[in-house]
């Protein structure tokens, strides 16, 4: 277990490592980003000079890069080229409404996805599984931003239930949180439904409902546990995805978290802030893939019986 554990914490750190130093390269070779903040036509050459030496940008690209590297292990992002704030505060501001809106995200997709895909499982062939299946597929197949915009038409402008845009009050996140979830939601009916077909033909589910079990204490105790492997994995991926999915989602109702904040930054050129939340999606995803491997381990001892 400590030599899987060592092996996928190394290969974390160097994937991390790679993701910092891409970055970092890739958005420096796309311009200048003094130049992008300010015109060169109507600004004096030294106030350009002296943002150059103000944001590091007039040594070399390596002592640049060593400099990021050097204030990322301290625990510095940078300052915000737009308005001189670090970014580490910038993002802490945005940050609540992210994870708030992503857990709420999650929770519904569960209570969502798991029983109708143990529904359909459970009525395979018939119309119960016909209908889940097909509002699965639906629902995966739809982008989440025509669903967005045809929510709030729906729900905004026909119906004027609930407000389209911007946040303070439940009503404003009913609209981004169906709207992120549903997707993930058919995404855990499909695996719930071909982990429960996988596992209710094994013995020891029929013994038990041969034996006159309730049907939610089989599930609870045989099927669900059994189930766990390609279910935890798909949902850990999903947990890292959101966080790159919520970018269209909160630029389509006004959201204000990280995913607005990075269009907002694009928009601006703030490559500062641009770097750190490239940083902070791409290591949400990392994380995520490192924790659905310990996880995968746990629940399967074949896998802890393996050296490699």
């Amino acid at each position: 277990m400590g030599e899987i554990l060592m092996t996928r914490l190394l290969r974390t750190v160097i994937t991390a490592w790679i993701v910092v130093t891409v970055t970092f390269f890739v958005l420096r070779v796309t311009g200048d980003p003094v130049l992008s903040q300010f015109s060169p036509e109507t600004t004096p050459p030294e106030i350009i000079a002296y943002y150059r030496r103000l944001w590091g940008l007039d040594q070399p690209l390596l002592s640049q890069y060593a400099s990021y590297l050097s204030g990322l292990f301290q625990g510095r992002l940078g300052t915000s080229f737009s308005d001189g704030r670090p970014v580490a505060g910038i993002i802490a501001e945005r940050l609540p409404n992210t994870l708030l809106l992503m857990g709420l995200s999650f929770a519904v997709m569960l209570v969502i996805g798991l029983p109708a895909g143990i529904l359909a499982a459970f009525r395979q062939g018939r119309w119960p599984d016909r209908l889940v299946m097909s509002l699965a597929v639906a629902s995966y197949a739809m982008p989440s931003y025509v669903l967005g915009v045809a929510l709030i038409w729906l729900l905004a402008v026909e119906f004027r239930l609930l407000p389209s845009s911007g946040h303070g009050t439940a009503g404003h996140l009913v609209l981004p949180l169906l709207t992120l979830a549903t997707a993930n939601a058919a995404i855990i009916a499909r695996y719930a439904r071909a982990a429960t077909l996988e596992v209710i033909t094994l013995p020891h589910v029929l013994a038990a409902r041969a034996q006159g079990w309730p049907m939610g204490a089989v599930i609870r105790r045989d099927i669900l546990p059994n189930a766990a492997i390609p279910l935890v994995t798909v949902m850990g991926f999903i947990a890292g995805g959101l966080v790159g999915g919520s970018i269209i989602v909160e630029w389509i109702f006004a959201w204000p978290g990280i995913g607005r904040l990075l269009i907002d930054a694009i928009t601006a050129r703030d490559l500062a802030v641009v770097q750190a939340l490239v940083l902070l999606f791409s290591g949400a995803m990392i994380i995520a893939n490192f924790l659905v491997d310990m996880a995968y381990v746990l629940l399967n001892p074949q896998l802890r019986l393996s050296r490699r």
